[in-house]
């Protein structure tokens, strides 16, 4: 089968398209024809440093959505010839950037039939990430307010969406030019960080979610209410932030996105009832995935990107 793998760390260019065996599923896992395979920050990272992952050579990719070729045994929830979408295990479970791949069954949902494949390999990781910080971390309901950072990104504007369908009122930092975009995803205020500090015009924040952490992480501790929470998807760097969040007698906690049949199940749901869709930037053939990662380390991209496999030409080595 056909992968794109790296031997080294660096630039994207260290990412070559390589021939390797196609794997086989073992016990309650299942072997996936991929179809579609979304990119995210965390890939860029880990081709240029390791980040988690320090094994060399290495193929990326936790976002995938395709067809089941085969399951292995004790697999019940799937058949050969199902369609389904899901993220492999973060970290360690990585290597969907490839023709085929394996992973757990239950790391797996059907693929909505309204979507195509590209639609649904975009969403797996970024909307595992925004759903487990919004609903299973915050508990985000109804009247609650929700300030997203990067609300125009892979995460942010799904969680955008998620929070709205939570029926929450929520306001997303975005630059200038993407404000009308933000806002068609449901936003109630889009505030332009490039010329507005945020804590200026909103207070009272039930919830953040920071994808940025820094300085953006500190900051946004001064606009929570009285047992608020601040989800952080990297770690912080000031070493004040604990007892500040204290005497504010606020929440702070860093999220590192985990495999989910159940989440992936209540993410179909919301793509099923029209209340969640992934916004594409660029869709881009698995061959290419160097220049797909180059256009995601410029920082200006809106949405996902996403690369496709040919399903005519797949290989069974």
């Amino acid at each position: 089968m056909r992968a794109i793998s790296q031997d080294v760390h660096g630039a994207p260019e260290v990412l070559k398209e390589v021939v390797l065996p196609r794997p086989e599923p073992g016990p309650s896992q299942i072997l996936v024809a991929v179809r579609a395979a979304g990119l995210n920050p965390t890939d860029w990272k880990h081709h240029s440093t390791g980040l988690f992952l320090n094994r060399l050579p290495l193929v990326l990719g936790w976002d995938v959505s395709g067809v089941v070729e085969a399951v292995g045994y004790g697999v019940t929830l799937f058949k050969p010839g199902d369609e389904v979408f899901g993220m492999l295990p973060y970290p360690h479970g990585v290597g969907s950037h490839a023709e085929y791949v394996t992973g757990p069954a239950r790391a797996f949902a059907h693929k909505p039939a309204g979507i195509d494949h590209v639609q649904a390999g975009a969403l797996p990781l970024a909307a595992l990430t925004a759903y487990q910080a919004i609903v299973d971390t915050a508990e985000v309901h109804s009247g609650q307010r929700v300030l997203i950072h990067a609300a125009a990104g892979g995460v942010g504007h799904l969680a955008v969406q998620i929070a709205k369908a939570r029926g929450a009122s929520v306001i997303g930092t975005a630059s200038a030019p993407k404000h009308d975009f933000v806002r068609s995803l449901g936003a109630d205020e889009v505030i332009d960080y490039r010329t507005t500090d945020f804590r200026s015009v909103v207070q009272d924040i039930d919830m953040v979610l920071d994808p940025l952490s820094g300085n953006t992480r500190t900051r946004s501790l001064d606009v929570l209410r009285p047992g608020g929470i601040l989800v952080s998807l990297l770690p912080g760097t000031d070493p004040d932030e604990a007892t500040k969040a204290a005497a504010r007698s606020v929440r702070v906690e860093t999220l590192l996105v985990e495999a989910d049949h159940a989440g992936m199940n209540a993410i179909a749901d919301l793509v099923e009832s029209g209340a969640l869709r992934a916004h594409i930037e660029a869709t881009i053939p698995l061959r290419e995935a160097a220049r797909a990662h180059a256009l995601g380390e410029t920082d200006r991209t809106t949405g996902k990107i996403v690369l496709t496999a040919d399903a005519g030409t797949q290989h069974s080595t």
